[in-house]
């Protein structure tokens, strides 16, 4: 049994080189289709990583904790205390790496020339550092020391809008716990570049107690927002805070919080897949096309063979595993290009030009692409798998030749 295995693998590497202007081809384009689906989906998932990591930053965290009313009512009324007991014995264990409470309310911000409605926010600056929800580039000035700063940073957009800059005194106005007007007027100390220009309009920082002081609530909060090692696991863990929080407390995470990104990426191995599929039946008509020629060549050639006494399973088995070299070929080719490629693109893709568009979808102006072993496993089968099923039908007919006919064709 061993050496008719031999026999008919040898056979299937030589008559694979019989023509080596189509092998070569079939094989580069296998190799481009492979390339494909892997770069593709790089590009796809680092889409997906760059949306998330934006949607997080803006949230912020993985997990968020609040007042059970206060996504309905997002005011100063539905505050909560700074985590206590049971709650804040699980912000300390893994895998929450850190945890942030912040002041979060609706307000206008008001220069001498015009005012715009933002969300202003009261941080403490080294609890958001290690949160990582703090503005990436300070372009003028600095940002806030601490929770007790009385300084102002705001985006680079808004601060043109209100035709004001560094050094200069703002009025800030929001809504106190019994409905009037707090206001105070603050100085700019820093202006922040945000990745997204929206972020640049919406988002206002402040000292944490400044506000709370302006606010009179005293050490209420509006949110605590929490992070860990990876968005993808929230589900895991986040019902250990929600146990701990008790019932006065709601724990939400982002995929609550953000369900277009959760249900895009709930659907991402599916779209990669579907790509994966529509790139390789444009394929198959070339590798269908490539072995009903060289069955067409050897035509007495098989004829002579079954004359000969080799099975039709042989025959079939010959010609599928000449199949199995071009693919396995392929994909060797195809995935170490797709491996340069975006090895070569580890500093990112400027897409700065369509930069407007994407930002609608909470992207940057760098794409990073993100290689996944998943990605290349599911190119793998559906080459395989894909390949062998386009392969077969010519392969059978070849192995049910009669004989007889099959030698005498010219």
């Amino acid at each position: 049994m061993v050496a008719p295995l031999g026999v008919i693998a040898t056979l299937a590497w030589r008559n694979l080189w019989r023509n080596h202007r189509r092998t070569f081809i079939m094989l580069l384009a296998i190799a481009i289709g492979v390339w494909a689906m892997i770069f593709m989906s790089a590009l796809m998932r680092g889409m997906t990583d760059e949306m998330v990591a934006n949607g997080l930053r803006n949230l912020p965290g993985e997990v968020q904790v609040h007042q059970a009313s206060y996504r309905a009512d997002p005011s100063v009324v539905n505050s909560m205390p700074l985590p206590s007991g049971e709650l804040a014995r699980e912000l300390e264990q893994p895998p929450v790496l850190a945890w942030s409470a912040r002041v979060r309310v609706p307000a206008v911000v008001a220069s001498e020339r015009d005012s715009r409605g933002v969300t202003l926010l009261g941080v403490d600056p080294l609890a958001e550092q290690a949160l990582g929800s703090l503005p990436e580039n300070i372009i003028a000035g600095r940002f806030l020391h601490d929770e007790d700063d009385r300084g102002l940073v705001l985006g680079a957009k808004l601060a043109q809008r209100l035709e004001t800059g560094l050094g200069k005194r703002v009025v800030v106005m929001s809504q106190d716990p019994d409905n009037n007007v707090a206001d105070r007027g603050m100085r700019i100390v820093g202006i922040y570049r945000a990745r997204l220009q929206g972020t640049e309009d919406q988002f206002v920082y402040v000292g944490r107690a400044a506000l709370q002081e302006m606010l009179g609530i005293g050490p209420l909060v509006s949110e605590v927002a929490v992070t860990a090692h990876d968005y993808r696991s929230v589900a895991n863990w986040y019902p250990r805070l929600a146990a701990a929080a008790g019932e006065d407390l709601e724990v939400m995470p982002w995929t609550e919080l953000d369900t277009f990104l959760a249900t895009y990426l709930s659907v991402q191995d599916g779209f990669a897949l579907i790509f994966m599929v529509v790139v390789f039946l444009v394929l198959s008509f070339g590798l269908v096309n490539t072995l009903a020629m060289a069955v067409f060549e050897r035509v007495r050639e098989i004829g002579l063979m079954q004359a000969l006494g080799m099975p039709p399973m042989m025959i079939l088995g010959q010609l599928l595993l000449e199949s199995l070299y071009l693919l396995v070929l392929g994909l060797l080719l195809g995935n170490l290009l797709a491996l340069a490629s975006i090895k070569s693109l580890e500093d990112g893709i400027d897409i700065s030009s369509v930069a407007q568009g994407m930002e609608m979808m909470g992207m940057g102006t760098i794409l990073y692409p993100v290689l996944a072993l998943q990605d290349m496993v599911m190119s793998t089968a559906v080459v395989i798998v894909l390949g062998l099923l386009a392969s077969l039908l010519p392969a059978w007919r070849a192995a049910r030749l009669d004989p007889i006919r099959a030698l005498n064709t010219i």
